[in-house]
């Protein structure tokens, strides 16, 4: 089974890197299950948010809510609004997994942006399944092992940010994004997406920014398209129309001169 999974150089790279992403996000599921239970949520409760939710971004805005003296509702509202993501991500997804049954069941709870930056990775997409579902599952063994041992930890650990494990996870994600910036308006889309979600941190709700970073690059794709089908609709044109002076001109070489056809 390995071995077909590392047949070419190619799905090695995707293994390799699959594993790598799932040991820089999962290790900060410690920092979870520990402010977790710092914020009066029992061991059992912080487990089962990252067994069920497995959403960090959610779950942390979740827990930020409660332990800042917000109501449990609020909290759950925030996280759904700041996982609302995850369905874009499942639009694009379901053409390249083409999963089935309860696979599609398993594949969904895994859907998440780091197993969606590997998936979209390949060059071939036949190898998505595989960077989609090596670091999906990884994330979410880390992940849930990491936070039970968090949450027993406790005080025991300080604060997790001391640690670095909260630069982890934005760096391993920063690294997937990088070589996609390939082209300008991917450029421009990036750098208007992150002014805007920084502008929006101090002033919204949390989620707030990252849902209208992700619109700005549905903007950009969408304006992109529109000038895209204009152009080529333009090349048609002008080759139907050089295709028919070509057809005029080989008429008018066939009846041009029959003094001349006679001749020959």
């Amino acid at each position: 089974m390995l071995g077909r999974l590392t047949d070419t150089p190619a799905r090695r790279e995707i293994v390799a890197d699959s594993l790598g992403v799932g040991l820089a996000t999962g290790a900060y599921g410690v920092s979870f299950g520990a402010i977790a239970v710092t914020s009066g949520f029992s061991v059992a409760q912080a487990c089962a948010l990252s067994l069920l939710v497995f959403t960090g971004a959610s779950q942390f805005a979740l827990v930020g809510v409660v332990a800042s003296g917000g109501a449990p509702m609020s909290g759950a509202a925030t996280a759904l609004m700041l996982g609302s993501r995850n369905t874009l991500y499942g639009i694009k997804l379901a053409g390249l997994l083409r999963v089935r049954g309860l696979r599609r069941i398993c594949a969904a709870q895994l859907v998440i942006d780091e197993s969606t930056a590997m998936a979209l990775k390949p060059e071939d997409e036949r190898d998505a399944p595989l960077g989609f579902f090596v670091t999906g599952l990884a994330v979410f063994a880390l992940w849930n092992l990491a936070t039970l041992v968090g949450a027993f930890a406790g005080d025991a650990l300080g604060d997790p940010a001391t640690y670095g494990l909260d630069a982890a996870v934005p760096a391993a994600f920063l690294a997937l994004l990088w070589p996609r910036l390939a082209t300008t308006p991917a450029r421009v889309a990036a750098v208007v997406a992150a002014l805007l979600a920084l502008a929006l941190v101090p002033a919204t709700q949390p989620g707030v920014p990252v849902i209208a970073a992700g619109a700005v690059a549905v903007v950009v794709g969408l304006l992109g398209r529109e000038i895209e089908e204009p152009a080529s609709d333009g090349s048609h044109a002008h080759g139907s129309q050089a295709d028919g002076s070509q057809a005029d001109g080989s008429q008018a070489a066939g009846t041009a001169d029959p003094d001349e056809a006679g001749r020959r």
